[in-house]
Formats: structure tokens, C-alpha cells, sequence
């Protein structure tokens, strides 16, 4: 029931608003090149309880989305944001940003741990100083805080 009460906080502060700053507009990309489409961890159970139990990715699935942003070829930087938890039950590695306007690849750093990794950025609604909803995987990769709101650096790729 603890583990229970702890994800429900959770989900409660992926839902909150968080500011962020944007430090260069979104334009859309010029003849990007196609990147690989970064891996799709099933759905966790309807039993899962823990932050295990929801995450579902697999060792390579993790290793990969981390070399991929350690190869930061020609990555734009959109800005800083706030980033709360999101859907726990969304698998992947995403972050649901009101700094782009079209899904497209992207790279988040978490400069307090020095940690980055791929993921693909997806738009909300909301002005561009807006928070940012962050996947479970990325936010562990990342060694963010998961009941923390922590202040990220978003790249378009």
C-alpha cells in the first residue's frame, strides 16, 4: 500500500505546471536526416505497483537511447524546463514539451547529474514557459529525482 501511495504522488506531480525558459524558437527542421526511431518498451501491466513494475525497458533498450544522445551530431538547443513526471504508464522515452510544435527526435540533459539521453519530443499546448512532462525511463536515466521537479535542457535533433 506504501509503494501504492508513492506512485499516486507521482502521478500527481506529473500533472502539475511547472515555468520553463526557452532559450531559441522551435523552427522546423531542414533536411534532418532520418533518425532511427528510438525503442518502444511495451505498456507495463495493469498489476504494476512499482517503479519496476512500470518501467519496462530493457538493459539495451536504456543503452542504446544513451549512446544515441551521446553523439549529439548537429542538435539545436531549444531551451530549459521544468520537468515533472509523467504518465508512468506511457512506456518509452519521451518528454512532453510546449518548446517544440511537431514531434521530432530530441535529446535531454539533466546538468546537476550530468546525465543525457535521446528521446522524442512531443508537443502540448501551453506557452513556451511552461513545464514539461518527462517518461519514467528518461527521468531514471537521467538520475532525476522522480518526486522532484528538476530543471532540464531540451535539444531538437
Amino acid at each position: 500500500m506504501r509503494q501504492f501511495g508513492t506512485l499516486s504522488a507521482l502521478v500527481f506531480l506529473a500533472a502539475c505546471a511547472v515555468p520553463a525558459t526557452q532559450t531559441a524558437p522551435d523552427p522546423e527542421p531542414e533536411n534532418a536526416a532520418p533518425e532511427a526511431a528510438l525503442p518502444k518498451p511495451a505498456a507495463p501491466p495493469p498489476s504494476a505497483r512499482t517503479v519496476e513494475q512500470f518501467d519496462t525497458t530493457t538493459a539495451e533498450e536504456r543503452a542504446e537511447v544513451v549512446k544515441a544522445a551521446a553523439t549529439p551530431a548537429q542538435d539545436r538547443a531549444l531551451g530549459t524546463t521544468v520537468a515533472s513526471l509523467g504518465d508512468p504508464t506511457d512506456p518509452g522515452f519521451w518528454l512532453k514539451t510546449p518548446l517544440v510544435s511537431s514531434e521530432q527526435p530530441g535529446r535531454v540533459t539533466y546538468p546537476a547529474a550530468g546525465t543525457s539521453v535521446a528521446v522524442t519530443l512531443i508537443p502540448i499546448d501551453g506557452p513556451s514557459t511552461g513545464g514539461s512532462r518527462l517518461s519514467l525511463p528518461a527521468m531514471r536515466l537521467l538520475q532525476a529525482p522522480l518526486t522532484g521537479l528538476p530543471e532540464v535542457t531540451v535539444f531538437a535533433r
